[in-house]
């Protein structure tokens, strides 16, 4: 769905009190009187899409003006999407845009229920309306426009190319900073690769392996603690199994004390189940101490002081600690470290290789590059040469017939994402005139006559969905007027045109004529736009031909025009 303008409100602008358009989806005219506020309504929606503010503008006795623009937008479409990502929201497809602007030049924006900068008004609007005055700037004025819009009037036969162009400039631009990384940063990747070249080496002659600092701090442990853990063995078993060097003198040991109470036990057993049960468990209390006091002594004789193997291991964990200070936590993190540094060091010792490598491409892309841009130069200039004559043929028939329009093509020294080309549009006043800049060749009113045959031309390749001129019939009438309010037609078979016009001849082509009724004070009447109907047309355009809006020979003229009109949708 195409976006567009669906209604504005104005509010304190100029001589405007208060006024709102119904705008409809094709051509739209605004006629009235001299003095009745037509240019306000260009002016209000310029406003509207970020345009200067200007507080001479406000309506005297006003303390603001204000604008609220109602837009049709597509529901999760560019322009919802756009709105939506600065917080605003689009409502069942519908789109609100107000600005404010107070006596004092503060200018305040709303932008579907969220106050935003004027300047986001602006950035929208190139998606939105290209708006024709003498005053306003012109979007297709902009350098980047131009060339974007010579290329969609370039149709299919630049598409291929372009798309071929595109993927290899995507690649042209990797490779570049793949280079631009490798050659610039080469003593950083030197001094990188040079630190991980030691920690390897540093780690190599250690040669840790996985869990060795926590085996060797056990071990530490234990030598350092050797006669008092032997000690505490030969105790131990003592206890259980008692001395064999000692006088008899009643048992003390465990198994001396076990056995009494188990002899104990034993002789009265069959009397009694339960201490039956009692009487086993002390013969399994025996077995089990037995096998305790067996592994105290095994230990016992397995401890030796040995403080040259504690000075080694003292030394070996040393070492090991100083690699886990600088590269992991603990063995197994040094040993994962010099993994991944050596995968590292293997990229930095191929980068000159690896520049060869892409020096090559580089200069493959390049004169691939050069080759397609070429291609899609000979492409533009051959769309630039149709585009210049249909142009020209247009201004013939809008009462400009000596002047020539040409698209100059310029070429950058640097390869663009669309290629070399510069494109610029330029316009010759009479054959012995150079070609200049629009905005340097053409008069005001010219201009605009000159953005609107553009804009028939480029009609279906510029995609903005909302076109507004003023003063496109500036210094024309008759066949001239019919040819432009014939053309702003075609235009609005696929855009919303908005035209303030005097010329009855075009008004006469529009779907939706609205006049901005003048009150007899001299003010613009409360709600003083009106949408007319055909017999409010008629009348209309009879004041428009004749001064007259009931003389017999304007009607008859108007009908005539209307009928023009109609017979050439």
């Amino acid at each position: 769905m195409r976006p567009r303008v669906e209604e504005v409100r104005i509010q304190g602008l100029g001589v405007i009190d208060e006024a709102v358009l119904e705008l409809s989806p094709g051509f739209n005219v605004v006629t009235g009187e001299t003095g009745a506020g037509k240019t306000m309504v260009v002016t209000g929606l310029g406003l509207l899409f970020g345009g200067r503010a200007d507080p001479s503008r406000i309506r005297p006795g006003a303390d603001k003006a204000t604008v609220e623009g109602t837009l049709v937008v597509e529901q999760g479409g560019h322009v919802a999407q756009q709105v939506e990502d600065i917080g605003g929201e689009v409502e069942d497809g519908t789109l609100i845009i107000s600005r404010a602007v107070s006596a004092e030049g503060r200018s305040r924006a709303w932008l579907g229920g969220r106050t935003v900068p004027v300047g986001t008004l602006t950035y929208l609007a190139d998606d939105l309306v290209a708006v024709h005055g003498q005053m306003d700037q012109q979007r297709l004025l902009q350098a980047t426009r131009q060339r974007a819009a010579l290329d969609r009037y370039a149709g299919d036969e630049l598409v291929k190319p372009l798309r071929a162009y595109t993927q290899a400039y995507k690649r042209h631009k990797k490779v570049t900073a793949l280079l631009e990384e490798l050659t610039t940063r080469a003593r950083e990747r030197a001094q990188e690769a040079d630190m991980l070249r030691f920690g390897l080496e540093e780690i190599e002659k250690v040669d840790p392996k996985p869990g060795e600092d926590a085996e060797l701090r056990g071990e530490e442990e234990r030598l350092s603690h050797a006669d008092a853990l032997r000690s505490a063995a030969t105790t131990a078993h003592t206890a259980l199994l008692g001395d064999p060097m000692e006088a008899a003198g009643g048992p003390h040991d465990v198994i001396s004390l076990l056995g009494e109470a188990k002899s104990a036990v034993e002789a009265v057993r069959d009397f009694d189940a339960q201490l039956a049960g009692v009487a086993d468990r002390l013969a399994e209390a025996g077995y089990l101490i037995s096998d305790v006091a067996t592994d105290l002594a095994a230990y016992a004789e397995s401890i030796e002081a040995d403080p040259t193997r504690l000075a080694a291991v003292q030394e070996r964990r040393s070492v090991l600690s100083g690699l886990i200070r600088k590269y992991g936590e603990d063995s197994a993190g040094v040993l994962a470290w010099a993994q991944q540094a050596a995968g590292r060091l293997s990229e930095l010792e191929g980068d000159d290789e690896r520049i060869d490598e892409l020096t090559r491409e580089y200069d493959e892309l390049t004169a691939r590059l050069t080759e397609l841009a070429a291609e899609l130069t000979k492409v533009r200039e051959a769309a630039a040469e149709r585009f210049g004559q249909a142009v020209t043929e247009e201004l013939t028939a809008l009462a400009m017939p000596h002047a020539k329009v040409v698209v100059q093509l310029g070429q950058s020294e640097e390869f663009g994402p669309e290629g070399r080309d510069e494109a610029e549009l330029r316009m010759a006043a009479h054959p012995a005139a150079p070609p200049l800049p629009l905005n340097k060749g053409a008069s005001g009113g010219e201009l605009s006559r000159v953005m609107l045959a553009i804009e028939v031309v480029f009609a279906g390749a510029d995609p903005v969905p909302t076109f507004v001129f003023d003063e496109v019939d500036a210094g024309v009438g008759g066949k001239a007027a019919v040819e432009i309010g014939r053309r702003l037609a075609r235009l609005a078979r696929t855009a919303q045109v908005i035209v303030v016009t005097h010329l009855p001849q075009v008004a006469a082509f529009a779907d939706q004529h609205l006049v901005v009724e003048k009150a007899g004070d001299g003010s613009v009447v409360r709600s003083g736009v009106v949408a007319l109907d055909h017999e409010g047309r008629v009348r209309e355009l009879s004041r428009m031909l004749a001064g007259l809006e009931d003389s017999e020979l304007g009607r008859a003229h108007a009908e005539e025009l209307l009928g023009l009109a109609a017979a050439d949708r």
